[in-house]
């Protein structure tokens, strides 16, 4: 099989493609011919080190494609069905070992390469809005990046459970896309202080929750516009870690919560997985939420892949396809 490989930390330029030997499956596990694999910036953080693993390694936690070979005390999985999976090292591969578990059957009504763009960013978004802040009609929430990946998905999952949605964008056509995903009140950052803005639109302190995947650069300004006992949900890197707070800030704002989650836990449990990944399949099959494939690239290609995404020069979700 061939896939990319790391075998130091660094840069894109680390990415390289190989050979290596096919994989058997062993107990518990069985092995998938890649359709598509999903990027995500978690893989980013793995190649550069913020995230360490073992080296040489192979990139990628998502991917979606059809059962090949199928290991001892596999149950309900068979040779010839289609499945997805997020959380599984080494994805970036044209053959992928899959632990049984965590591989989730995709439904006739989603195609391959949609069902691989809607794990990792899909459950994420998922949880975000029915879990870690359960939105409800009312509410009042900010949306960072909104034209990425998980921010187009948690916009619609936002409006699905019926909040009023703020989102920050770069551009013009960013905007677009997120109007066209139904948010509500739309703000190009690079323009305005997002800040001022929700507060013009809508009065001091008005948000129930920020949901802030971008990091150092928006955190601290997401804490002044929350209402007494609001939510700060920070769930990514995308400008770098945000530095330490003190638990006092918190006070100071109004008994700020403050959470950094991450879909690990709250996929923990097999139910936990199926019923996010259905309900979402669901959501998929019946028009509601719509994944949008911002770029499908050649997997060959991972280390160009890895520079569009680091360069914000992506929207939706890019595929990188054997």
């Amino acid at each position: 099989m061939h896939a990319i490989q790391a075998k130091t930390t660094g840069g894109p330029e680390v990415l390289e493609w190989v050979e290596l030997p096919d994989p058997n499956p062993g107990e518990g596990q069985v092995c998938v011919d890649l359709v598509a694999a999903g990027l995500n910036f978690i893989d980013t953080y793995h190649r550069s080190g913020l995230y360490p693993v073992p080296l040489p390694f192979v990139p990628g936690n998502e991917g979606a494609g059809v059962v090949s070979g199928v290991g001892p005390g596999v149950t309900g999985v068979a040779a010839g069905d289609r499945v997805a999976w997020t959380g599984v090292a080494g994805s970036y591969a044209t053959k992928v070992l899959v632990p049984a578990a965590r591989a989730v059957l995709v439904p006739d009504g989603v195609e391959l390469d949609v069902a691989a763009a809607t794990m990792l960013q899909g459950m994420t978004a998922h949880f975000l809005a029915t879990s870690t802040f359960p939105l409800e009609p009312g509410h009042r929430c900010l949306v960072h990046a909104g034209a990425g990946g998980v921010g187009l998905l948690l916009i619609q999952i936002a409006k699905i459970r019926g909040a009023e949605v703020f989102t920050t964008v770069g551009s013009a056509d960013k905007a677009g896309l997120v109007e066209a995903a139904g948010a509500d009140h739309v703000i190009l950052y690079r323009d305005v202080d997002f800040g001022d803005e929700i507060e013009r639109i809508a009065g001091a302190r008005p948000l129930d929750v920020v949901y802030d995947g971008v990091g150092r650069d928006t955190f601290l300004r997401g804490l002044d516009v929350l209402k007494p006992r609001g939510m700060m949900i920070t769930f990514g890197n995308a400008s770098g870690p945000v530095e330490p707070v003190l638990p006092l800030k918190l006070m100071q704002g109004g008994s700020l919560f403050l959470t950094r989650p991450t879909l690990a836990d709250y996929t923990a449990t097999r139910e936990d997985l199926e019923v996010r990944s259905s309900e979402l399949f669901d959501w998929v099959a019946d028009g509601r939420l719509d994944i949008r494939v911002g770029a499908r690239v050649p997997l060959a290609d991972a280390r160009q892949a890895h520079e569009m995404l680091e360069g914000r020069g992506t929207t939706g979700k890019v595929l990188l396809i054997p």
